[in-house]
């Protein structure tokens, strides 16, 4: 029974541990992006949508060509989003390949509240 009871424990800490991190996952169609723009640093790309929400996607790594071209990302999701940990973006002249983190709600939309 004991170890029944040890083993139930471990198995409910371990959902409750990576229960939040599904739960809160953000991601944004690209149907909606208006505008990326790069940090000059290329630590974060900002993207507007069309509701008018502004969001930062905080880069795994720097992305220092971000600033000087362009970038494509090719989509696998039929619904056209992209969500942040999961997806990559290749610079397009250099190559460089870059990956999306944490995305975080810097405006929200026209009319709404944060």
């Amino acid at each position: 029974m004991s170890k029944f009871l040890f083993g139930t424990t471990i198995a409910l800490s371990l959902i409750a541990i990576s229960a939040p991190a599904l739960a809160a996952m953000v991601c944004l169609s690209t149907r909606d992006m208006k505008q990326t723009k790069p940090k000059d640093d290329g630590s974060a790309i900002t993207f507007t949508m069309r509701d008018g929400s502004v969001w930062r996607n905080d880069l795994r790594g720097r992305c220092p060509d971000l600033k000087f071209n362009g970038f494509a990302w090719t989509i696998h999701d039929p619904v056209a989003q992209v969500c942040e940990n999961e997806q990559t973006l290749r610079v397009l002249r250099s190559g460089e390949v870059c990956q999306l983190g944490k995305f975080t709600q810097v405006s929200p939309a026209r009319g709404k509240t944060m």
